[in-house]
């Protein structure tokens, strides 16, 4: 993904290129793949912090260290998983952007 974000940069910053219909039907293919990515992401990422809150919730009640243990592991992959969808949301985001601007070179 950043690889292409910064192919993507390059063309940008040249404002001209003679396939430039290509480059956005390109483009577009990728954002839908990394949409695609970014839903998968979210959908985990939701689950991960729906387990998190439903043992952190029941551990208050009913304090065992399997529980407490369980909701560390929870935490701990919630943690990068959080991290990992916010650079998902702003790398597509930005994605949107740069087809802005493909736009306007054509």
């Amino acid at each position: 993904m950043k690889e292409h974000i910064k192919e993507i940069d390059e063309i940008i910053k040249e404002k001209r290129n003679k396939d430039i219909d290509k480059i956005i039907n390109d483009h577009l293919i990728k954002i839908k793949f990394y949409q695609h990515e970014r839903l998968v992401h979210f959908l985990v990422t939701m689950l991960f912090a729906l387990m998190f809150l439903i043992t952190f919730l029941y551990s208050l009640n009913n304090i065992s260290f399997g529980i407490i243990i369980l909701d560390i592991m929870f935490f701990v992959l919630l943690v990068p998983y959080i991290f990992h969808y916010y650079n998902l949301e702003n790398s597509v985001q930005y994605m949107y952007k740069q087809y802005d601007e493909l736009k306007k070179i054509k």
